[in-house]
């Protein structure tokens, strides 16, 4: 199966074993010439169950049982993420939400709050708010800034929509009793970037991985924040990020 889709403004031909990476894409659907192609084999899709094993052995969890079809569409993200590191595009781990058309980014260790976070920014500000992505979004480095993009790739809850917005600033999230939220220097926020950004197996795309990590590093406010999940700390974090 093959199609074509502009995903992180480019254009990828996918060609898979199973069709549910398509279904997931299909609000990305594009026709015209290609930028790159991506195919997947079942080597790749073994890979994948393989990983999450590994991982689910390491984080001492029941081992999760996925099938093919599912772990085909992981394995397609693995190489656009790995195509986009040329375009100065990163695949980073966080939520996205837009406020009158300008992306703020958070991101945190998994189950920390993330989501809850930017519902409580839809809920606060309505229909000036527009969720970008919440799982997996993309960040393109420009001379003029970052842009983010939404991506099929969007978390449990489907939390995306397809647009690109400039992005104004990233949080570093976490929970409190009390609100707070102060700017970071960019080697204060570095480790938590490089840990929430895709990683590349190659050693040359690593380099290309950290110099993209210190671009939007020098284009984005870098902050960090503890919040208490509550109404108010939507209203605290935009004032202060959106500077």
């Amino acid at each position: 199966m093959r199609d074509i889709y502009k995903i992180g403004g480019k254009a990828i031909e996918i060609e898979s074993v199973h069709e549910e990476i398509h279904q997931l894409c299909r609000d990305y659907r594009y026709s015209g010439d290609i930028d790159f192609s991506v195919k997947t084999e079942q080597a790749a899709i073994d890979f994948e169950r393989e990983k999450s094993i590994a991982e689910d052995k390491k984080e001492g969890i029941p081992i999760r049982k996925f099938g093919d079809s599912y772990l085909e569409t992981l394995a397609v993200y693995r190489q656009i993420a790995e195509h986009m590191i040329e375009y100065d595009t990163l695949l980073f781990h966080g939520s996205v939400i837009a406020v009158d058309g300008t992306g703020y980014l958070f991101t945190a260790k998994s189950g920390t709050g993330k989501s809850t976070h930017t519902r409580l920014w839809r809920e606060y500000f309505g229909e000036r708010a527009v969720m970008v992505n919440d799982d997996k979004p993309l960040l393109e480095v420009t001379e003029n800034g970052v842009i983010v993009y939404g991506t099929p790739w969007d978390g449990k809850h489907h939390l995306s929509n397809n647009i690109a917005v400039p992005l104004k600033a990233i949080c570093i999230l976490g929970r409190a009793e009390k609100n707070h939220i102060e700017k970071i220097t960019t080697s204060t926020a570095l480790p938590m970037l490089i840990q929430q950004s895709y990683r590349s197996a190659d050693a040359g795309k690593m380099q290309k991985i950290l110099k993209i990590i210190n671009g939007i590093s020098e284009k984005v406010s870098l902050y960090k924040a503890g919040f208490n999940m509550e109404i108010e700390s939507a209203e605290m974090a935009y004032n202060v990020m959106k500077g």
